[in-house]
């Protein structure tokens, strides 16, 4: 098929090359693996692996990520989590958890709400993108405008020096 396509058919086509093996349904694991076992719990867990038996898709072994004492903790609730996680799929999709030994790969960065701009900042956006005649254009020029002024500030402290190439 030629033309604009729904992104909804092409999601997955490109998550299905990107998960490889571990599937759509891993995927959406590592998505919403907040809002499965909750905030303070995502921070120090991670997914690594679903493992279905062969020729099935239910009662798969989950891998965990974590280390420490929270890895007894998630001992203790496994019955829940294995409950969420069935609740999130609809279906009996996990069985059991495997905890393994690791630091979660990647901490989830927490979401920076932009702040909201002074008077002298949005005049100054407006002003800026004042004389864009086509009106589809500038109401772009402006959000993106507002946007980056709207960021928080770089935190201070020293930059890196960036290395210069040698001379042979």
């Amino acid at each position: 098929m030629n033309g604009p396509r729904r992104i909804g058919q092409a999601v997955p086509e490109v998550a299905g090359k990107a998960l490889g093996k571990r599937g759509l349904a891993f995927g959406a694991l590592i998505n919403d693996w907040p809002s499965i076992v909750g905030h303070q719990l995502s921070l120090r867990t991670a997914p690594d692996k679903l493992s279905f038996p062969r020729g099935k898709r239910e009662d798969a072994v989950l891998h965990i990520r974590a280390m420490g004492a929270i890895a007894l903790e998630l001992q203790h609730l496994e019955p829940q989590i294995v409950e969420r996680i069935n609740s999130f799929f609809g279906y009996r999709a996990v069985a059991k958890i495997k905890l393994i030994h690791a630091a979660p790969i990647s901490s989830p960065t927490p979401v920076v709400r932009p702040r909201t701009l002074t008077m002298d900042e949005e005049l100054s956006v407006m002003t800026t993108t004042a004389a864009i005649e086509d009106e589809d254009l500038r109401a772009t020029l402006e959000r993106f405008g507002r946007s980056l002024l709207a960021r928080p500030a770089a935190k201070p402290g020293p930059r890196p020096v960036p290395k210069l190439p040698q001379k042979r």
